[in-house]
């Protein structure tokens, strides 16, 4: 009746808004998900930035600090991971055929999910920050830049989940997609994340530095003001504000219709 009264938009906004409730309840009620995603990224801030931060050595910067940007990139394509499940287990149970058959927007779902997973990651992000903090992380770069730098990672989180969800909807089964997502763990290994890409062989640092995850990850650091753009990099990364918003262009570009389409007609 909405979508008919006031047009598609509308429609989407209304259904959206109303399943996001949906979706945030669903996080708080599967807490060993949100201890998972949470405890992750701060055991591995401290496991890498003491026990790695020892044997390496990153110009200009301390390794903890040169470490936050890379793991908040990584935590964000993680949204791959987090979407695939929770779609492929809405399908596995049935809920997403129920769902089919309410007077929807056929986007609102995949979008309430997206969202939902967004505003989390962000609530999120500030227990990690005050750990990194607490471990000599500090913003060096203005607060505007600082903004700006936590727009763009959650943007890429939202591209991430989306991607995610198609995924999901693709495979269909919790079990299955929760062992394929488990392989997005290898994604921030062959980037920039953990350590600096100019040091790796030709073949490997052209795949870190057109991983999309490197490119994020260096727009954090040059926008924190942790680590300086390295030079001769190839283009995401020699530009990586640019190089992120292009990476979540493409991937909205691809998975937000493929998504939306797949949710709408199931396994046709």
């Amino acid at each position: 009746m909405s979508t008919l009264t006031h047009g598609p938009a509308y429609g989407l906004a209304h259904d959206g808004i109303a399943l996001l409730g949906r979706q945030v309840r669903r996080a708080r009620n599967n807490p060993g998900l949100l201890v998972l995603t949470q405890t992750m990224p701060v055991s591995m801030l401290l496991f890498f930035g003491y026990v790695f931060g020892s044997a390496l050595a990153v110009p200009g910067a301390a390794y903890r600090s040169f470490l936050v940007p890379g793991l908040l990139a990584a935590t964000a394509a993680g949204g791959i991971m987090t979407g695939m499940f929770q779609a492929a287990q809405d399908v596995h149970r049935g809920v997403t055929d129920r769902l089919r058959t309410l007077p929807v927007s056929r986007a609102a779902v995949p979008l309430a999910q997206a969202v939902a997973d967004t505003v989390l990651t962000a609530a999120g992000t500030v227990p990690f920050l005050l750990v990194g903090v607490a471990v000599g992380w500090r913003v060096e770069g203005g607060a505007l830049a600082a903004a700006g730098a936590l727009a763009l990672l959650l943007l890429f989180r939202f591209a991430c989940v989306w991607a995610g969800i198609f995924l999901g909807l693709l495979t269909r089964d919790e079990e299955a997609a929760g062992q394929l997502g488990g392989a997005t763990f290898l994604l921030p290994l062959l980037s920039s994340a953990y350590i600096p890409a100019d040091g790796l062989p030709g073949p490997l640092r052209t795949a870190a530095e057109w991983n999309p995850i490197s490119a994020v990850t260096t727009a954090l650091r040059d926008l924190f003001g942790n680590a300086p753009v390295p030079e001769g990099a190839a283009w995401p990364v020699a530009h990586p504000v640019a190089g992120t918003l292009a990476w979540c262009a493409v991937l909205l570009a691809v998975f937000v219709p493929l998504a939306v389409r797949r949710y709408a007609h199931g396994e046709r």
